[in-house]
């Protein structure tokens, strides 16, 4: 099950940092960058095949330790990029934990199969008739 807003806020550490962009002068002295840092093993609100799902799923967005990383810097103030990647991490979690179904293999029609030979003889004898003809 995902875990609501307000559980992900008690698990999540947030660091803040400044960021470049957009500002002016304004980035030169408030930390608006915001980087959430989400403990895949500790979260309680996940089962064991969800946290298995997710580690197989983002193994190439965890750290050594495990850790979930999502910055965010779009925006001059640091409320708002914290809400952004609290926002990013359970789209996410929603877009990770989704199972899809396994294709069921199917055989390809006799008609569709007739139905390539046969265009592919009429172009055949199409491209056939452009050719000169051989007097020998």
């Amino acid at each position: 099950m995902l875990p609501s807003r307000e559980e992900i806020l008690k698990i999540v550490t947030f660091k803040t940092s400044r960021s470049g962009g957009k500002g002016g002068q304004n980035v030169n002295k408030v930390s608006s960058k915001v980087e959430l840092i989400f403990n895949l093993e500790q979260s309680e609100q996940l089962s064991d095949e969800e946290k298995a799902l997710l580690k197989l799923k983002l193994e190439h967005r965890l750290d050594t330790d495990g850790l979930l990383h999502i910055v965010s810097q779009e925006d001059r103030s640091q409320l708002l990029n914290k809400e952004k990647t609290v926002a990013k991490l359970i789209d996410l979690l929603k877009r990770s934990l989704v199972v899809q179904k396994k294709r069921k293999p199917t055989r390809v029609p006799k008609a569709v199969v007739q139905k390539r030979l046969k265009n592919k003889s009429v172009i055949s004898e199409r491209k056939e008739s452009r050719k000169k003809p051989n007097f020998d």
